[in-house]
């Protein structure tokens, strides 16, 4: 069996990288086959379709998609607005995948193994001769073998939370209060979503743009009339510095910065407390059935009745074990992007352009890209990982030229090192602490509703973020 260029190239995921990858193969006249777990296209930004995004319209559309949906009478939305979660999916997304057709992209098709056909990943003998075999499961229990010349996993970090625990490891005891526990920023707007958090007490645990967006979220909720006693704790694995909500008016993505002001300002008003320095090991229930966190020093918070953890997510690497990956251990990112988005010393802006090769592995023909590609590095935009297709797609067909001439200019965040915040609200950033040195735990009141903090009261930043 040898590698036919009549054979598809699988894409792993219909998310907005994985759908701009079927463009720009469509665009070279190579046939793609996209598989998506969900039952749409855009699945994963459907669950964050009432989050707003911080980057517009204009920073979220991919060149070749939008040469594909200019014959279909799709209408481009204003490029300077900003869409919502639920906009992106179905004004952009839904087209796109139905401009590809159902040929192409198909639903409810779960990849559970990637492979060479007849080599495991000990086997060298003829290696390379052979096409990918990819094992696919559908929606209704039918199994497949699919084979490909070439495979670009697309699915991005959506189905793997990180959990609360400090350690990144789950809290004791954090399966058994499932039940009271979300990996999502909630949907407030939801009757019966509001009526879960109107009136308690909620742990907001991360430090990025998710964590921003569920805090102002709870501080709106408290300041209507349906909301009175509602209350935020957030907790912090790292103190609070300069950097803490952001870059503020300093993003060069004004809503990113906005989000962060917005966060501050319900920390600020008393709707929020900030626990610093605090790392959970155990989630237990008191008499009442409430939630008591644990730090790893045996410091036990008071009691909250829902907790929200919003620490990151990390890739399923699981369906790619017979394939042979070069990834670095820290990030679980190829091993040649790593450094460049490490986020102990680059923010969103500072990732420097980067295409095939920094995304290539022993396995030749195989590439993660967009979310996956960064592995647990929370500095990803969209943007981002449409470059990177570009440059993929172009290197399968043989155009190094073309695949090599990797150009990206990204907007800085305004603020230091691993501060950089996600394009994506679903996507969270990681509690990374970067180069900075935990604190003593604490808790930080910055300030009562109606009045502003005073500066003592705010909570020094240890190691070299310090303002």
């Amino acid at each position: 069996m040898t590698i036919s260029s009549d054979l598809p190239v699988v894409v792993i995921g219909a998310g907005p990288i994985g759908l701009a990858a079927a463009a720009h193969l469509t665009g070279r006249g190579i046939t793609p086959l996209v598989l998506e777990a969900g039952p749409a296209a855009g699945a994963a930004v459907r669950d964050w379709s009432h989050v707003r995004l911080f980057s517009t319209w204009g920073e979220v559309i991919d060149p070749a998609a939008e040469k594909l949906l200019a014959p279909t009478g799709w209408t481009r939305p204003d490029p300077a607005t900003y869409p919502l979660g639920g906009d992106w999916a179905e004004r952009y997304l839904r087209p796109l995948a139905d401009a590809l057709g159902d040929r192409v992209v198909r639903t409810g098709a779960t990849v559970t193994g990637v492979s060479r056909a007849g080599r495991d990943r000990i086997v060298d003998a003829d290696r390379e001769a052979q096409p990918f075999v990819v094992h696919v499961t559908h929606a209704d229990g039918r199994e497949e073998r699919v084979l490909a010349r070439a495979v670009i996993d697309a699915s991005g970090t959506w189905t793997t939370p990180s959990p609360a625990g400090g350690s990144g490891l789950p809290a004791l005891g954090e399966r058994a209060a499932a039940d009271r526990v979300t990996y999502r920023v909630p949907d407030l707007k939801n009757p019966a979503v509001r009526a879960r958090y109107a009136g308690k007490r909620t742990a907001v645990i991360g430090s990025g743009a998710s964590a921003f967006t569920a805090l102002a979220s709870l501080a709106d909720l408290a300041r209507s009339g349906d909301g009175t006693d509602t209350k935020a704790v957030w907790i912090l694995r790292r103190g609070i510095s300069g950097s803490t909500f952001g870059g503020g008016e300093a993003d060069q993505l004004p809503a990113r910065g906005a989000l962060g002001l917005a966060a501050k300002a319900a920390v600020d008003d008393g709707y929020a407390d900030a626990v610093t320095g605090f790392r959970t090991a155990a989630i237990e229930r008191d008499g009442d059935g409430r939630l008591v966190l644990v730090g790893e020093d045996d410091r036990r918070l008071q009691p909250v009745d829902e907790v929200i953890v919003l620490t990151g997510f990390r890739p399923d690497l699981s369906f790619l074990s017979e394939v042979r990956l070069r990834l670095d251990e820290r990030l679980q990112a190829p091993l040649e992007l790593a450094p460049l988005i490490d986020p102990n010393q680059h923010s969103c802006g500072t990732v420097h352009p980067h295409g095939h090769r920094e995304l290539a592995h022993p396995e030749q023909g195989i590439y993660l890209v967009g979310m996956k590609s960064y592995g647990r590095a929370p500095t990803f935009l969209a943007m981002t990982g449409y470059e990177q297709v570009r440059s993929v797609v172009a290197a399968i067909a043989g155009d190094l030229e073309s695949a090599d001439r990797v150009e990206l200019t990204l907007p800085e965040t305004g603020v230091c090192g691993g501060a950089g915040l996600f394009d994506v609200p679903g996507a969270q950033q990681t509690d990374t602490g970067g180069c900075c040195a935990a604190p003593e735990p604490q808790l930080v009141r910055l300030g009562a509703p109606g009045t502003a903090a005073a500066d003592d009261e705010r909570a020094p930043a240890g190691g070299c973020c310090g303002s």
